[in-house]
């Protein structure tokens, strides 16, 4: 009996799919060669049927790529040829919300803005914001440890979550659904499949931390002259807005230009500014809107900002962060396009954006770069574009380069997958891969499991 057979017979009400859309062959940038066949689409609906599949791939050799809502910007849930692909999509329920202790229980699939709704609806809050959450799912935000607008506050995706359940290759269902603070019986066993992007073992079902809501909320936008004021108006913002501070979003001119041209509409501040930063707080009080407005005042009297706006309707909080929104449509403008998630030292930003763009001028002339990030969690995004298709891995290497020299990674919250496997070196030690790969061979000897991916 070959492995589709033995998956048919065990799945006779929900067989694997042999006819494989376009839709899951690749995620928002990356996409299987043509050639690439897999060997189906399975669609589980629980995590036993997640065990048994892996049970039978594992004992048929059959590789296994596990996928979310293909919303990844590194190929972490690429095909590869022959594989079992397992879209988590029908894994989509709220199994529990408990406003007491703040958790909520949800499957893989459940989209991030389903979870947000549902939080909301129950008068609380869950902080994980990206600009994909509409798509994206619950699972693979925490195999690759999302990050996004919040983490200033909130934290990464891990720090969210208190317990999970995760299938191995060989099927065994590791339930560590912890719903407790305090719990350190032994290993944090969660963490092993967090951040692995799916190297290591498929995430099923989570238990996540829910916040209080904010009472209040209000948005700024603010333009500078240069990266320097954006630096001392974070440190006036950290003095004055304290703990309310939630997120601090920086774009330069290069980004808000482009992302207000191809968005339309009436830009909420003029073009042609140094840089700008959206500043977001959230009070546990009524009194965000008051203390946002004192702040960007005091601002604008130390000579910080040049110009500034605060919302006053959520269409206008709307308008400002989608304008941040637009870096996944930013990308599609360029073909090929370097699309960079770096970490430096929030103190190395400046030097690393200066020293990175001289690079790429002086390699690739008329190169076009596009700034922006998170900064204030040592996060910047670069969009490159304006080289030939021979060029992108020369481009990488020379971004990746200066990013090792101020002491950063290559990866902030993206996840390394295809893309940036062959530059993981550059972030970590020889020490820190053996160890990584010693993981890999204890939980899936067969190196089933997103094969290629990660470590190669």
């Amino acid at each position: 009996m070959t492995a589709l057979d033995a998956l048919r017979a065990a799945f006779p009400d929900n067989p694997p799919e042999t006819e494989v859309s376009d839709k899951y062959r690749g995620d928002w940038l990356m996409r299987a060669a043509p050639d690439v066949a897999p060997l189906a689409l399975f669609r589980p609906r629980s995590a036993e049927e997640v065990s048994r599949a892996l049970a039978i791939c594992t004992e048929r050799r059959v590789p296994v790529v596990p996928q979310g809502g293909l919303t990844g910007l590194t190929g972490g849930a690429v095909p590869t040829p022959g594989a079992l692909l397992i879209s988590m999509e029908r894994m989509n329920r709220i199994e529990e919300i408990d406003p007491v202790a703040q958790t909520i229980i949800v499957q893989a699939g459940v989209p991030l803005q389903t979870i947000q709704e549902a939080a909301d609806e129950a008068g609380l809050m869950f902080p994980l914001d990206i600009g994909s959450r509409g798509t994206c799912q619950i699972g693979g935000n925490l195999s690759t440890n999302a990050g996004g607008n919040r983490v200033l506050r909130y934290g990464m995706a891990r720090a969210m979550v208190l317990g999970l359940e995760a299938v191995l290759a060989d099927g065994t269902i590791v339930s560590s659904m912890n719903r407790m603070l305090k719990n350190n019986a032994g290993f944090d066993l969660k963490q092993v499949f967090i951040g692995t992007e799916g190297v290591l073992g498929i995430i099923t079902r989570v238990v996540l931390r829910l916040a209080p809501k904010p009472r209040s909320m209000a948005v700024s936008l603010a333009s500078f002259a240069d990266y320097a004021a954006c630096e001392a108006y974070l440190a006036l913002a950290r003095e004055r807005l304290g703990d309310s501070l939630s997120a601090f979003e920086v774009m330069w001119d290069s980004f808000y230009t482009r992302a207000v041209a191809r968005k339309g509409g009436v830009a909420p501040l003029p073009t042609g500014a140094g840089a700008y930063v959206i500043v977001e707080v959230s009070s546990s009080d009524t009194r965000a809107e008051e203390q946002l407005e004192a702040f960007m005042g005091a601002a604008l009297e130390q000579g910080l900002a040049t110009d500034a706006v605060l919302a006053r309707s959520l269409q206008q909080e709307r308008a400002i962060w989608g304008i941040r929104d637009m870096g996944g449509e930013l990308i599609q403008a360029y073909d090929p396009v370097g699309n960079f998630d770096i970490s430096v030292p929030t103190s190395r930003i400046a030097s690393f954006v200066s020293a990175c763009t001289a690079s790429l001028e002086e390699g690739w002339p008329g190169v076009e770069t596009v700034w922006f990030g998170h900064v204030c969690d040592g996060n910047v995004h670069l969009i490159a574009g304006g080289f030939g298709a021979d060029q992108l891995e020369a481009v990488e290497h020379a971004v990746y380069t200066v990013a090792q020299a101020h002491d950063g990674s290559i990866s902030a919250e993206h996840g390394i997958g295809l893309h940036k496997r062959d530059f993981l070196h550059l972030s970590r030690s020889a020490e820190e891969i053996a160890m990584m790969r010693a993981l890999k061979a204890a939980l899936d000897p067969l190196g089933l499991l997103n094969p290629g991916k990660v470590l190669g």
